[in-house]
Parts: C-alpha cells; sequence; structure tokens
C-alpha cells in the first residue's frame, strides 16, 4: 500500500504505478518523492540495510530498503528476481559509481512474481545458446546487449523514412499474398487461396514497378519470403526489406539514394545510440561517400589475381564473396553483371546488365539497377530466360498504359542490421526469426 496516500498504487490507480523511468531520475531530483517500477535484477543485504536493483527499458535503479521497515522490508528481500514491482521513495545522492542517485523506499509491491527456474538468465551472467534464447526472447530482451540492438534496429528504421520521404519518396504498402512469382523464381511458399494457388510476396518487385507510372518515388519496407533451403547466419524465410522504385532514375541515380541512405543511418546510429554501440562493444564507423564501385569483370580479376579459381561469366559465390571482401574492405558496388545472372526485368546493354550489388565485405546488403520499361523487350528478355509472358499478363498490360522509364532496389534490413551492430548471425538482429527449422516463438 502507498504510505503517502494508503492506497495501493496512488491516488490515479494504474496509471500511478509509475511517475519516472531510469533515464528520467537525475540529482535534479535529489529531495523528491518518486515512483518507480521495473524487474528486479539484484538484491543485496547488508546488515540493516538493502540494496536493491531495478531495470526499466530506459535503465538502472537504486532502491535502499531499511530493515526498520519490518515486514516490507523481509518480503522485498524474498521476491524472486526478475519479478515486476513498484516502489515509492524519496530521492537522494547514491555512493555507488554506476548510478549517481538512488531511492530510499517508503513503499515497496510486487505487481508479478517471476517463476524460478527461468528458461534462461537474462542478466547474461549464465550464458545460454542462441536457440535457447531465442524460444525465450521476451525474458532474453531484458539483457541490455540484446536489447541494445533493436533500440538501434529503431533508430534505424526511422532514420531510412526519413531519408527517403527527404528524397521524395513515397511509402506505400503492396500484397503480401500474390497471384504469380516476382521474379520467376521457385523459392516461393505456396498456398490455397479459396482454390485459387497464391504466394508469400518474395518482393515487391512487379507492384513497385507498376506504382512509377503514376506515383513517380515509392518505398516500402516490410516483412517478404523465400522458401530458400538456406542454413547459413545471414538467410531468413522471413526477412524485412527496403525497397524504392523512381521513375526517371537512371541506375547511379538510385545507387546514389541508397548510398546516401546508408551513410545517414549509420550517422543517426552513431548519434542516438552511443550507449547501445558501447553496451555492444562495437566500433562503427561513418563510412566516406561516394561508395567505391567495381565492375563485375573488375571483381572477376580481383578474384584471380588473389588465385582464386572463377571464370568471367560465373556466379561470385559465397567463397568468391568472402575472397573479394578481403580485398575491398566497407562498403562497395558491384555493377554491369552479366545479364543471365539477373532478374527478366533488368535492363540490358551490350554485354551486360545496368545491375548493382551493395556489398560489405563479403555481404550483398541491396541488390537493384534500372528496369526494362518497353513491352516488348521486356517479354523478349523473359522468353530469353525460359519464363512465359502469358504468366505475367497482369504485369505486363500496365506496360501498355505509358510507363516510364524507371529504376529501384531492395535493401534487406536485417543484413544492415549485422553490420550495424556488429553480429554475425542474422537471427540475433530478428526479434522472432523464422528460417528452415523456427517456427516459435
Amino acid at each position: 500500500m502507498c504510505v503517502e496516500c494508503k492506497e495501493p498504487y496512488g491516488k490515479g490507480g494504474l496509471s500511478s504505478l509509475r511517475t519516472h523511468t531510469a533515464s528520467q531520475l537525475s540529482e535534479d531530483q535529489i529531495g523528491q518523492s518518486v515512483r518507480v517500477a521495473g524487474w528486479i535484477e539484484d538484491i543485496r543485504p547488508l546488515g540493516s540495510l538493502a540494496f536493491i536493483t531495478v531495470r526499466d527499458a530506459t535503465g538502472i535503479i537504486q532502491l535502499l530498503l531499511r530493515k526498520e521497515m519490518g515486514q516490507l522490508y523481509e518480503e522485498a528481500l524474498k521476491t524472486p528476481r526478475q519479478s515486476i514491482i513498484t516502489a515509492y521513495g524519496i530521492v537522494q545522492k547514491s555512493r555507488a559509481k554506476a548510478v549517481k542517485v538512488e531511492i530510499e523506499v517508503k513503499d515497496f509491491k510486487v505487481l508479478s512474481y517471476a517463476t524460478h527456474p527461468l528458461p534462461i538468465d537474462p542478466t547474461g551472467r549464465t550464458p545460454a545458446s542462441l536457440d535457447l534464447r531465442i524460444s525465450a526472447r521476451a525474458l532474453d530482451l531484458r539483457n541490455p546487449s540484446v536489447a541494445a540492438v533493436f533500440k538501434i534496429r529503431h533508430t534505424a528504421l526511422q532514420s531510412i523514412r526519413r531519408s527517403l520521404i527527404d528524397e521524395g519518396f513515397l511509402e506505400v504498402q503492396t500484397p503480401k499474398i500474390i497471384g504469380q512469382a516476382a521474379e520467376g523464381g521457385a523459392t516461393l511458399f505456396a498456398l490455397d487461396y479459396f482454390g485459387r494457388q497464391a504466394y508469400l510476396a518474395q518482393s515487391p518487385q512487379l507492384y513497385k514497378e507498376q506504382l512509377t507510372l503514376a506515383l513517380e518515388k515509392v518505398f516500402e519496407i516490410s516483412s517478404f519470403f523465400r522458401a530458400e533451403k538456406s542454413n547459413t547466419r545471414r538467410h531468413l524465410s522471413e526477412f524485412v526489406s527496403v525497397d524504392i522504385e523512381a521513375a526517371y532514375y537512371d541506375m547511379e541515380d538510385v545507387m546514389g539514394v541508397c548510398e546516401r541512405l546508408v551513410a545517414r543511418c549509420i550517422e543517426d546510429v552513431l548519434e542516438q545510440n552511443k550507449s547501445e554501440l558501447t553496451v555492444l562493444r562495437h566500433n562503427l564507423e561513418k563510412p566516406n561517400l561516394p561508395f567505391l564501385r567495381i565492375t563485375y569483370k573488375d571483381a572477376i580479376k580481383d578474384l584471380q589475381k588473389a588465385g582464386y579459381g572463377i571464370e568471367d561469366g560465373e556466379d561470385l559465390t559465397d567463397s568468391a564473396l568472402k575472397v573479394l571482401g578481403e580485398i575491398h574492405k566497407g562498403f562497395y558496388f558491384i555493377t554491369d553483371w552479366p545479364p543471365h545472372l539477373k532478374p527478366f526485368y533488368i535492363d540490358v546493354e551490350g554485354d551486360h546488365s545496368k545491375s548493382f550489388d551493395l556489398q560489405y565485405g563479403a555481404l550483398e546488403l541491396a541488390s537493384g539497377g534500372r528496369r526494362i520499361s518497353n513491352r516488348q523487350k521486356l517479354e523478349a528478355r523473359m522468353v530469353e530466360l525460359g519464363l512465359n509472358p502469358a504468366s505475367f499478363s497482369e504485369h505486363l498490360k500496365v506496360f501498355d498504359w505509358g510507363m516510364p522509364p524507371h529504376s529501384g532496389w531492395g535493401l534487406g534490413l536485417d543484413r544492415l542490421m549485422m553490420v550495424l551492430t556488429g553480429k554475425e548471425n542474422i537471427r540475433e538482429v530478428v526479434l522472432y526469426p523464422r528460417d528452415t527449422v523456427t517456427l516459435t516463438p
């Protein structure tokens, strides 16, 4: 019961469970009465005193309890760690190095008890496998180093949106249940749609191209799906993609949008997430613009010079990109890929396609290029790659309505997050990852 107001949670009921978060407490509040809430991380009894460390989403709070509180003191010390509590007291200066102020408790109440043993130790003192941590993800997020990843992800998402809006793009949402493959591939999840064959979208590609007809510059940030049986540290079955498409933009124009977006995102994280980067012990560096550009043929020559066995026209495998990433550190574009290595909608000029991949070392982050805006040329390209134009009739008819020349790209947010946080496993930067084996929680 609240000592001051004689009511369980204060005069405002549940709305009075907390007046201040950890980040709002400072020496300016010394002498003031406050109410805080969070979960218990540590309990340290020291004779006639006890210190309880409470953590909330913004930081830690130190509570001071005196034995003279009697039963309340004894009950507080028996509270299981990770339980949710609310405490009322007076702010005073702390002698501890970790916190500048502490709260001398006058009232203490357990709102929800944690049942032990817990599946993992959210403080991280007792290590747990990534699989076990993900199975208890909500609890795992109480670990400051885990929460730091998703606070950075929040910053990255806001930064990306601001960048694209500032560049004049309009945010859109496209269907995730589709009737045809956007890239003509077999890596789609099929489903029954009221007796008809449908798929989960692997990309917004065809829709965003169509939208340039009238909206001209569009972007989407959304989940997409690939039924690839890839068991690597950088593949997921459900992933978040950042996609843009712009009328009257050429390949170099959208490459510029991409590198400016990435650079601004890193700048915003460096500015807004200093404490999170410190917790992660990640030395994120601001990149220089423009990013290095090398052609596919240059990449082949670099690999051959390094002794890697590859011929012109072959795709760059994971092992090839690993070698290339050792040669070219940081961000760089690989441009002008052979046409047969790119999707049907990528424009072709001479012996190469007007396409690019954005790399960070060995990690592919984005792929894009100039699109084919002429229907006859697009149909011919489909046939060349073994696709049936009739399967894309709904998309092709839009090209008869006056399709502007356009370019665009798709960037994997989850892979960018690996760069921003220094994590080597993509599952660490996704709240509830879905891969070839994970379907819960």
